[in-house]
């Protein structure tokens, strides 16, 4: 039904891309930087990233059909991947991986920083990672060739992309708002919810595999 796939599709991408708790790499890679600065970054990090993804729900099931990948395999493997995911965000581990790939992106790009920025590390691999990825690619399997589907997880991209280039545009209220216990907080939480969507993509994959 296609209103369950929308809260399906829209809590899983949300979850996983966490705009909220992505603002604090947003702040540091553009620390110092003019409000104009930040916007510009903001805009087209969004604009990347949702790129990516529209491009992975439209040939993601194409190019697994290519390679002979059947859809309760990636379910799988998608599944434990984004439990890595969700097992860095319970630890905090991703934190400081986002973190310090903000800092190496200031350091290595000094000509055109803003798009260099947009793109790396933000874009990729902060907002259109491998966990935004798989994601994207396990619901569009579940769309399958249905175009009201597919136009509910297009729909839902660009909602997601949205909320990030909210998010970043408040980046200073929010950070202020939540401080360190409360980012901290929040993203145990949303790991906690990401880990139970990846035992469950799992558990749809050995179902599917083995016919149970």
């Amino acid at each position: 039904m296609p209103v369950e796939f929308l809260i399906s599709a829209l809590v899983t991408l949300l979850v996983v891309v966490d705009p909220v708790g992505l603002v604090p790499a947003f702040l540091a890679v553009t620390a110092g930087r003019s409000d104009a600065f930040r916007r510009q970054v903001a805009l087209r990090a969004c604009l990347i990233a949702g790129a990516i993804l529209i491009g992975t729900a439209l040939i993601g099931d194409w190019l697994l059909r290519q390679l002979g990948i059947t859809l309760s395999a990636f379910r799988i493997a998608g599944g434990l991947l984004l439990f890595a995911v969700a097992f860095e965000m319970v630890l905090g581990l991703r934190v400081g991986h986002d973190a310090k790939d903000a800092e190496q992106a200031v350091e290595e790009h000094s000509q055109d920083i803003a798009q260099d920025i947009a793109a790396f590390p933000l874009a990729i691999p902060l907002m259109a990672g491998p966990g935004a990825i798989t994601a994207t690619i396990l619901l569009a399997g579940q769309a399958a060739y249905r175009p009201a589907w597919l136009a509910v997880l297009l729909a839902v991209v660009v909602v997601v992309m949205a909320a990030c280039l909210a998010a970043f545009l408040a980046a200073g209220r929010i950070g202020k708002l939540l401080g360190v216990t409360g980012s901290v907080v929040l993203s145990r939480l949303l790991g906690v919810i990401v880990a139970a969507l990846a035992v469950q993509y799992v558990v749809d994959g050995i179902r599917a595999a083995f016919g149970f």
